[in-house]
């Protein structure tokens, strides 16, 4: 990541003629600096991605007034559109159940300011990692769910995550479905990290659905949270070449480490604006 302040346009559009004639144009237009642009025609879709990183101090204005000015460009290209200040934090709040591997790395790479981001709060389902986190520095709350309370259980975790001013929430096994609701309230602000290489083995217990199919290759994917378990948007995924001697607790092992490296991944291209959502699917600018 570059060291000087940045803003991150990313945008997406039907496919047209003259796209980043248009956005360029007006970038130069006005003296800035593209410290990086990558771009992406889908044919199936006839859709168009891109992603621009532009100097922040080679703009004569700021933030605000590059939406109002960038706006009427973005009209006539039917353009779905943000940009995003590389100066300000994403806050992510991490939701996590009885399992700490992708927990603690998570944590880890956001001390060592690998991860550059705040995290406000965790929220969990059991009291288990209440000590661990809060010895961090950061606010623990326990949630309990059960059949009768997910209603209000999931109406609590909502609202902790408005209070603190959530930009991301990070499901980081946080062995829960979430509802309807709660994922139609964030489209595309959810992350989860499921064990195993979607859409193989969805479900619970995925590695011994794996040990049963006799496959050589297990995986982890990161995805965006929909209300649709079935038609989620793959951000990233990884695989881990299995024997026949390895038994399903072996590929749980095994699949730990795959898991929390393949959410650090995704979380960091989304952290990065290089995620963008198309129906069911992603196109990312890595």
């Amino acid at each position: 990541m570059h060291r000087e302040r940045f803003y991150t346009l990313t945008a997406s559009c039907p496919d047209q003629v003259g796209i980043i004639a248009q956005v360029t144009g007006f970038i130069a237009e006005h003296q800035g600096w593209v410290l990086e642009s990558s771009f992406h025609a889908d044919d199936v879709d006839g859709r168009y991605f891109m992603r621009i990183e532009v100097k922040a101090d080679s703009l004569p204005f700021m933030l605000a007034e590059f939406r109002t000015r960038f706006r009427p460009v973005a009209e006539a290209l039917r353009m779905d559109w943000r940009i995003a200040d590389s100066a300000v934090k994403k806050r992510v709040v991490v939701l996590v159940s009885k399992q700490e591997h992708c927990l603690y790395d998570l944590l880890a790479r956001w001390q060592s300011k690998e991860l550059d981001i705040e995290i406000p709060c965790v929220i969990s389902n059991h009291d288990t990692f209440k000590g661990f986190v809060e010895w961090h520095g950061i606010p623990f709350h326990h949630v309990p769910v059960t059949p009768d309370n997910k209603a209000q259980a999931y109406a609590e975790v909502q609202r902790l995550f408005e209070e603190v001013r959530g930009d991301t929430m990070v499901l980081a096994r946080y062995m829960q479905i979430l509802s309807p609701a709660l994922c139609a309230a964030y489209p595309g602000q959810i992350l989860n990290i499921h064990h195993s290489f979607l859409p193989s083995f969805v479900g619970a217990k995925p590695y011994h659905q794996a040990y049963l199919r006799g496959v050589k290759l297990i995986g982890a994917t990161c995805h965006y949270v929909t209300a649709d378990l079935d038609q989620v948007p793959i951000v990233e995924q990884d695989v881990i070449r299995i024997d026949h001697p390895d038994s399903p607790e072996d590929m749980v092992r095994y699949g730990k480490d795959i898991e929390k490296t393949v959410l650090a991944r995704g979380l960091r291209y989304h952290l990065e604006d290089r995620v963008l959502v198309h129906g069911n699917k992603t196109v990312v600018f890595r």
